[in-house]
């Protein structure tokens, strides 16, 4: 699969497509449609930064807020040279139905700055992490919208994030960003989140299915933190993990991979391609290996029509945002693979920072055991809420999903009414 067949896959097109067959089915009213097919907000700022050589360059940076209704805007911020509007818009729109899925009181929100990080030094990036948040501070607030780590960012960023908007309300705001380290009011167990609350809706479908996980083959696209995290905790449920990928390629052993090793052997040598005694393949075919359960946790338009029919896996878990199109999930439903869709999959990112949130506001801590505690209640209960309406509508796990959240976010916005 070439990159440009991939940039092909415009994700506003893919996610506005499924909310018009959720809406569809919801049977909603034109005037709900308009409303929630569209983003309330769209940002865009252009910014200097002095590189370290003396020079200006002006980046281009974006954030989105799609719906409101239900809470404040909660949303990562990604550091990617193929960033656009249409992704983040894309992004935001499934925030909003994500948080609606696993019932947390937040909107949908994203940005996102057009920049390879990897080509920056740490001066150069603090700089531009600064200035962004600066820009986009209109519109950010712990009361009015909370950005978090995406692609390429983490809790070093999120930190220049909350610094420079304590620095400018002139008192310090912890609430304002989530993903933060402990030491600043982040929440124990949000590193592990989003991979662990993928394992436990794994762990969940596989008792639906009949599927023992001690005897499942696992392959994983992306290992990157939710991916790397995800194999390791598929690893303590005695899960054999078969193939792994990072953005240079990928490595496959149909016997199993040791994770801790892989991992070690990632950090050495900035790839996990040339991991002894495994073969190194191609991304693509990642997708393709034998295996029981697939775990797309990379970017999204992976899984498309040319690839999705030579898919093995009996479950698709998708730790990724978005890695999915609309013709790759009506070929896994007549291929009876079971899917368990990003908005529900891996919410448990959102759900935690959710947690961290509620910590900032009430300056209060919790242990991580209680963080995993609350964290699985929430997802085993948007799971089993979901199966339940994919049972009954005998639809696939995505359309249930969409519509179980476009419902909650269409009652809240109808409740609420137009204003003026």
């Amino acid at each position: 699969m070439t990159t440009e067949k991939i940039a092909a896959i415009n994700p506003w097109q893919v996610a506005q497509h499924q909310f018009d067959l959720a809406a569809e089915r919801l049977q909603l009213d034109d005037g709900m449609r308009r409303v929630l097919r569209e983003p309330r907000r769209e940002f865009t700022v252009h910014f200097p930064v002095k590189m370290d050589d003396g020079s200006v360059r002006v980046f281009t940076g974006y954030r989105v807020q799609h719906n409101l209704g239900r809470g404040p805007a909660k949303g990562g911020i990604r550091y990617h040279q193929d960033v656009s509007l249409d992704e983040v818009k894309a992004l935001a729109m499934w925030m909003t139905w994500k948080c609606a899925v696993v019932g947390i009181p937040f909107g949908g929100g994203k940005g996102g700055v057009i920049v390879d990080p990897k080509q920056l030094s740490k001066k150069e990036l603090e700089a531009l992490s600064r200035r962004y948040f600066t820009e986009i501070e209109v519109l950010v607030g712990p009361e009015k919208d909370i950005p978090a780590p995406d692609v390429n960012t983490n809790a070093q960023v999120m930190s220049w994030f909350m610094d420079t908007f304590s620095m400018h309300q002139g008192y310090t705001v912890p609430g304002v960003v989530t993903g933060k380290p402990i030491s600043l009011g982040g929440s124990e167990g949000r590193n592990e989140a989003t991979a662990r609350g993928t394992v436990y809706c794994i762990i969940e479908a596989a008792r639906h299915l009949g599927l023992e996980l001690p005897k499942a083959k696992v392959s994983i696209q992306g290992f990157g933190n939710a991916g790397a995290i995800a194999a390791q905790l598929m690893a303590e449920e005695k899960a054999t993990i078969v193939a792994v990928s990072d953005s240079t390629g990928g490595i496959h052993n149909p016997n199993g991979l040791e994770v801790n090793k892989v991992i070690a052997w990632k950090q050495e040598h900035g790839t996990v391609q040339g991991f002894p005694g495994a073969d190194d393949i191609t991304n693509a075919e990642v997708l393709e290996v034998q295996c029981d359960i697939l775990i797309p946790a990379a970017l999204e338009g992976q899984l498309t029509e040319r690839n999705a029919g030579n898919v093995k896996a009996r479950l698709v878990a998708e730790a990724a945002n978005g890695p999915t199109t609309p013709e790759a999930d009506e070929i896994f439903w007549k291929k009876g693979i079971f899917m368990i869709p990003d908005i529900l999959c891996n919410a448990g990112g959102v759900t935690v920072s959710y947690f961290e949130w509620v910590q900032d506001l009430n300056r209060d801590h919790w242990t991580e055991a209680e963080v995993n505690a609350k964290l699985k209640a929430i997802m085993v209960k948007a799971f089993q809420e979901t199966l339940a309406i994919a049972r009954r509508d005998q639809t696939y796990m995505r359309t249930a999903a969409y519509l179980l959240a476009v419902q909650r976010v269409a009652d809240a916005t109808m409740m609420r009414g137009l204003y003026p």
